[in-house]
C-alpha cells in the first residue's frame, strides 16, 4: 500500500477516473482536476479548474505532490483545441507546481500512438521514428517533448485506439451496415481498463523504486486488420454489410508492440479485441 503518496490527476474524465480509483485502492491520496468536479468518484479529492486559465486553482493541494498524471482530452478536434489542452495546459500546471514549490517524483504525460506516421504495416515500438503526417500527431509530439523537457522526471504513455464502456462507435457503425473494404489496414487497440492499469503501473513501479522508462506504448497483444475486427463484429451482431457504407480508412497502418510495458510488469486483461468487445457486447445486451 502507498498511504503516503499524493497524486494529482490533471484531467479526470473516463481514463483519469479509472487511474485515480486504481491508485486510491493502493492507498494513494488522489486529487482529480476537472472543470466540473461534481462528476468525480467520491474517493477522489476535487480540484475545480479550467486548464485554459493560468490562475492557480483555489483547490490546488498545498502539501507535497509525489506524482502528476496529465491525462487531458481536447475539448475540440482542432489545432487550437489540441494546443490548448496538451501544451498550454501543461505550461499552467508546471507554473502552479513552481508557485507552490512542489517537486513531483515524476510527471506522466498520456499521449497517443498518432505520433507515429508509419503506414507500411511495420512493427513500431518506443524506439521507432516519430514522424506524424497529421497536425494532431505533430501537436501530441510537441506536447510529449514539453513534458520530457519540463525539468521533472517524466514518462510518456502512448495509448492506441481506446475502446470500452461508452465507446461504442465501431459497434454502432457495424450494426448500421458499415464494412471495411481495405483488407490491409492494421489497427491497434487497448481497452479502457487496460489503459488505466498501465498508467497506474508506471506510477506504482516508480514509487517502488523500479527503473521506469521515458516512453511506453499502451496497446493490447494483437494488432489486427480492421476488416478482421469488422467481420468478427458482424458475426457477433448477426448483421451484414450495406453496399455503399464503407468505413473511412484512418491515417497510417502499423503494428504497435507492448513488449516494454509488459517488461515493467503490466499485463493487459483483454489481450485482443475479441475479449474486450465480447464483454462490451454482453453489457450492451443486459
Amino acid at each position: 500500500m502507498h498511504k503516503d503518496l499524493r497524486v494529482v490527476m490533471v484531467g479526470c474524465g473516463d481514463i483519469g477516473s479509472r487511474v485515480a480509483l486504481l491508485l486510491y485502492q493502493q492507498g494513494c491520496t488522489v486529487h482529480g482536476l476537472r472543470r466540473n468536479p461534481s462528476k468525480l468518484p467520491a474517493a477522489i479529492v476535487p480540484i475545480a479548474a479550467d486548464l485554459s486559465d493560468p490562475q492557480c486553482p483555489a483547490d490546488w493541494p498545498q502539501q507535497p505532490i509525489d506524482y502528476v498524471v496529465y491525462v487531458m482530452a481536447a475539448q475540440s478536434m482542432t489545432e487550437a483545441g489540441y494546443q490548448q489542452a496538451y501544451v498550454q495546459g501543461q505550461q499552467h500546471v508546471y507554473s502552479w507546481l513552481a508557485q507552490n514549490q512542489q517537486q513531483p517524483k515524476r510527471v506522466i504525460f498520456v499521449s497517443s500512438t498518432s505520433v507515429y506516421g508509419q503506414s507500411d504495416d511495420s512493427w513500431v515500438d518506443e524506439q521507432s521514428p516519430t514522424e506524424p503526417k497529421r497536425w494532431s500527431g505533430q501537436i501530441m509530439l510537441d506536447a510529449e517533448q514539453y513534458a520530457l523537457s519540463s525539468g521533472y522526471p517524466a514518462t510518456v504513455v502512448r495509448l492506441s485506439g481506446i475502446y470500452g464502456p461508452d465507446r461504442n462507435m465501431l459497434i454502432r457503425q457495424v450494426r448500421d451496415g458499415y464494412h471495411a473494404p481495405d483488407l490491409h489496414h492494421f489497427t491497434n487497440r487497448i481497452h479502457a481498463d487496460d489503459a488505466a492499469s498501465l498508467i497506474a503501473t508506471v506510477v506504482l513501479a516508480d514509487a517502488q523504486g523500479q527503473a521506469v522508462e521515458s516512453v511506453y506504448v499502451g496497446v493490447d497483444d494483437a494488432p489486427v486488420e480492421l476488416a478482421e475486427v469488422v467481420t468478427w463484429l458482424q458475426q457477433q451482431l448477426q448483421v451484414s454489410s450495406v453496399a455503399g457504407l464503407a468505413l473511412q480508412r484512418r491515417a497510417g497502418s502499423k503494428r504497435c508492440s507492448n513488449a516494454r510495458a509488459r517488461a515493467l510488469g503490466w499485463t493487459p486483461q483483454y489481450s485482443s479485441f475479441r475479449e474486450g468487445y465480447a464483454l462490451q457486447l454482453a453489457n450492451l445486451q443486459d
